[in-house]
């Protein structure tokens, strides 16, 4: 049991619901909610190294420019994402209930897949 009452915690109405799981449940979705912000980040930044070297290079590609907001938008959707993930599953906890499915765990492996497929035809292609 937390010390501090529901109506101190943020988001209230989720705290206001349910029973308090155990901490170790709730600090394992704490880790999963920072995993999925280590993957929006990491996206974010490949998007940006991507944008980097097209920038330097002697003709910009605009399939390289492509591939970087792909990156980019996929940590933004990852990120996006996350706090409703960690929101929903901390609901479940607390009301016994199911744990909800993982909605991004396919969109995020589909398109980093499709995403690398563009990654080595942007190779073949240009030789960079």
């Amino acid at each position: 049991m937390s010390d501090a009452p529901s109506g101190s915690r943020w988001p209230r109405r989720l705290y206001e619901s349910g029973e308090e799981p155990d901490a170790r449940f709730t600090l394992a979705n704490e880790r999963t909610f920072l995993a999925w912000i280590r993957t929006a980040l990491a996206l974010m930044a490949a998007g940006v190294g991507v944008e980097a070297l097209n920038a330097v290079s002697p003709a910009p590609e605009p399939l390289r420019t492509a591939l970087a907001v792909l990156l980019l938008l996929g940590g933004v959707l990852c990120a996006a994402t996350a706090f409703t993930r960690w929101m929903n599953t901390e609901r479940a906890l607390r009301r016994g209930g199911p744990l909800p499915a993982p909605r991004l765990a396919p969109v995020l492996g589909y398109g980093l897949g499709v995403i690398g497929l563009a990654a080595c035809v942007l190779l073949l292609v240009t030789g960079f």
